[in-house]
């Protein structure tokens, strides 16, 4: 073990890899319960017609286990302290704009994702996934992050019940005195404590207090028994396989402006992590990522994987920072998150625990690690500042990923132009400027 993961060339040992392999998950271990509850629409009473709740306890398992899966190849056969799970953000696109907003079903959804994943695969395997990523300019990536940051915290408010609907205004503080919303209040305060003291695992630590403290006032049901807390791991019958069953349904403009945006943002996510983390770890050699192939295949088999047992797109975490920073080097780090995932199948009563009310201070302080890309994004060019302002503000605002993405890949190749920069839009980029523009076209 030690000789294939050369300890001894990455100076590193079994304790230390064993540590930064349960820092890594202790610092994603929220989004097994932030993504059941996202995807399962927690929150929201009235689902468009002909649209049903995909299942809460089949999705904690398949969360648990793509994210197991994608580890483990991450960490067996890329070799890298890197950690995958189901993605902030694409889970949020997933369920409140292609499910609730489209009208989708979550079948169909799955689908869009499998195709995705595919595609990914295909994308990776030619060469062509790098010289897509290579082609997006990199105020665009920056931008999509951050959109995708406040989108994600808009709805953490909302789930908190600190913003609320407004027939005058759209929006409106919501009624903090409310007995969940002061519940949500604490649990944002409590994982901010957490986070600026330097606790890598704060945002579930956060989650945790802040369901004990829903227990210990009544808000939330605390568990009777043992049973109540750890049990066998639910079933994966209501969701696996749907995705193969409706492959037929995703042949639409409306899927296939899904598919594109699943694409885009695991595209931003996993390059930015990879690159991210590897610098963090120093991996780079002439700016360059040794076995880049092998990482991207991880992130595109996760993906497949996921959505065949029944969640969202699969990606890169950089939480997987936090493992680095307690001392991970090699792919056992991954070893160790992937069993520690496998471990937590046996905790899923706790979703019952895990309301919307504790999730939703993990959705705003996500949002607020994603909108730190804000600070690099060349503001003081206005060619760059439109299309990069379009995409971060179009997102929470038209309440969907898409939308924001399609709005700044239209604007970048016209103020470009206008500009007079004409040879440093990539061709690619023109090819993406008609593609949304018939998406909008579609839509209206």
């Amino acid at each position: 073990m030690k000789k294939y993961f050369q300890f001894e060339k990455n100076k590193t040992n079994y304790r230390t890899e064993f540590i930064a392999g349960l820092t890594t998950f202790l610092a994603m271990a929220y989004i097994l319960f932030v993504n059941p509850s996202t995807l399962a629409l927690d929150g929201i009473e009235q689902l468009p017609e002909g649209v049903t709740r995909i299942d809460k306890g089949a999705v904690f398992t398949a969360t648990a286990l793509s994210a197991a899966i994608g580890t483990l190849v991450m960490g067996l056969f890329a070799k890298y302290p890197i950690a995958l799970a189901p993605g902030m953000g694409l889970n949020a696109f997933f369920a409140y704009t292609v499910v609730l907003g489209f009208g989708i079903p979550w079948e169909t959804a799955l689908a869009g994702v499998l195709a995705s994943g595919l595609i990914f695969i295909v994308l990776t395997v030619t060469g062509l996934r790098q010289t897509i990523i290579n082609a997006i300019p990199p105020n665009l990536k920056l931008a999509v992050g951050a959109g995708i940051g406040l989108y994600i915290a808009f709805i953490g408010f909302q789930n908190a019940g600190i913003v609320e609907n407004s027939d005058a205004t759209l929006v409106q503080l919501g009624n903090i005195l409310e007995p969940t919303t002061l519940l949500a209040v604490f649990g944002i305060f409590i994982s901010v404590i957490f986070l600026a003291l330097g606790f890598q695992g704060g945002i579930f630590y956060g989650m945790i207090l802040t369901a004990v403290a829903g227990m210990v006032t009544g808000l939330i049901a605390a568990p009777a028994a043992l049973g109540d807390v750890v049990s066998p791991a639910p079933s994966l019958a209501p969701t696996f396989g749907e995705a193969f069953l409706h492959l037929d349904d995703i042949f639409t403009m409306q899927m296939l402006g899904v598919i594109l945006t699943f694409l885009f943002v695991d595209f931003f996510d996993t390059a930015g992590t990879l690159v991210a983390v590897a610098s963090q770890a120093g991996f780079m050699k002439d700016n360059k990522l040794p076995r880049a192939g092998r990482a991207l295949f991880s992130d595109s088999a996760a993906t497949v994987a996921g959505a065949v047992m029944g969640t969202s797109t699969t990606t890169s975490y950089i939480e997987s920072t936090a493992g680095v920073g307690a001392g991970g080097r090699t792919g056992f780090t991954s070893v160790v998150t992937a069993l520690f995932f496998l471990l937590a199948l046996f905790f899923s009563p706790l979703l019952g625990i895990i309301t919307a009310e504790v999730t939703a201070p993990a959705l705003i302080i996500v949002g607020v690690l994603m909108a730190s890309s804000l600070r690099a994004i060349e503001w003081d060019q206005f060619e760059i500042a439109v299309p990069a302002f379009l995409v971060i503000t179009a997102m929470p605002l038209t309440y969907s990923i898409a939308t924001g993405i399609a709005m700044g890949f239209i604007f970048y190749p016209l103020t470009m132009a206008l500009k007079g920069r004409v040879k440093e839009i990539h061709p690619i980029m023109y090819g993406l400027f008609v593609i949304f523009i018939l998406y909008f076209i579609f839509l209206a």
